[in-house]
C-alpha cells in the first residue's frame, strides 16, 4: 500500500499541526494525565483518518474485454434506467457508487479504449446521496469507447466535504481498464452510465472495490 500524492500536502499539514498540538497539549496539560492522554489520542486518530484516506491499496485487475470494472470503493445506491442528456442524449443505466471518507478515493478506468470526451463542471455541493448531486454539483465527465464500439460514460462528483476533484485524461488518450484517471478529496460519489441491455452484476446496497468488483458485462 502507497500514498496518493493528492495528499502529500495534506498529510505534511496535519504532521505538523499534530506536533504543534501536542506540544501545546503537552505545555497546559502535562500535569493532569486523563485529559493529556485523551487529547494525544483524539489527534493521533486525527492524523489517521487523514493518512489513511488518501491510501492506495495494491490491486491486480482480474477481468476481460468485455467487462466493465468498478471504478471505486463504496457502497452501490443507484441502479436505474434513465435519460443522459450530457453526452448520450438517449436512455442508459447510471449505476452510482457513494464513497464515504472511510473509503479509498483513487478512481480507475471501467474499461479500456480511448476517451472520447472530457468536461469540467463547476457547481454547488449538496451531500453526494442528495439526487441533484448528479447534475448540479461540481463535476467531471469522461466518456471511454472500447475497440468494441462500446460507449461508458463516467462522472466525478463532489459531495458535501469535497472541494476538489482531480482528474488526469485527455481527449483522444488510449488507457487501460484498471489504471488510475483521477481522485476526489474526501466524500464523494461516481456515476457510471452503461448501454441499455448491459448485464449488471451488482445490486443496490452492495458494497464494493475498484478494480476488483465487476458491475456488468456488456452483452
Amino acid at each position: 500500500m502507497k500514498l496518493h500524492r493528492e495528499g502529500y500536502g495534506i498529510i505534511i499539514t496535519a504532521l505538523i499541526t499534530f506536533v504543534l498540538i501536542s506540544l501545546l497539549n503537552y505545555y497546559f496539560l502535562s500535569c493532569y494525565p486523563i485529559l493529556f492522554s485523551t487529547g494525544q489520542v483524539l489527534l493521533l486518530i486525527f492524523l489517521f483518518l487523514i493518512i489513511q484516506f488518501f491510501r492506495i491499496p495494491y490491486r491486480i485487475n482480474p477481468f476481460g474485454e468485455n467487462d466493465i470494472v468498478c471504478p471505486a470503493d463504496g457502497t452501490i445506491v443507484v441502479i436505474e434506467e434513465i435519460m443522459e442528456n450530457e453526452y448520450f442524449h438517449d436512455r442508459r443505466i447510471q449505476i452510482s457508487v457513494f464513497m464515504s471518507p472511510l473509503n479509498v478515493h483513487a478512481n480507475y478506468y471501467p474499461i479500456s479504449g480511448i476517451v472520447d470526451y472530457i468536461k469540467y463542471h463547476k457547481g454547488l455541493f449538496f451531500v453526494a446521496w442528495h439526487p441533484k448531486s448528479s447534475t448540479d454539483n461540481e463535476r467531471s465527465t469522461i466518456v471511454i469507447k472500447n475497440q468494441n464500439g462500446n460507449y461508458v460514460l463516467f462522472r466525478q462528483i463532489a459531495g458535501a466535504l469535497a472541494r476538489r476533484i482531480c482528474y488526469y485524461s485527455e481527449k483522444g488518450q488510449q488507457v487501460s481498464q484498471g489504471d488510475e484517471f483521477g481522485f476526489i478529496k474526501f466524500g464523494s460519489r461516481i456515476d457510471i452510465f452503461l448501454p441499455v441491455g448491459t448485464r449488471i452484476d451488482v445490486q443496490i446496497g452492495d458494497k464494493v472495490k475498484a478494480k476488483l468488483t465487476r458491475l456488468g458485462t456488456f452483452e
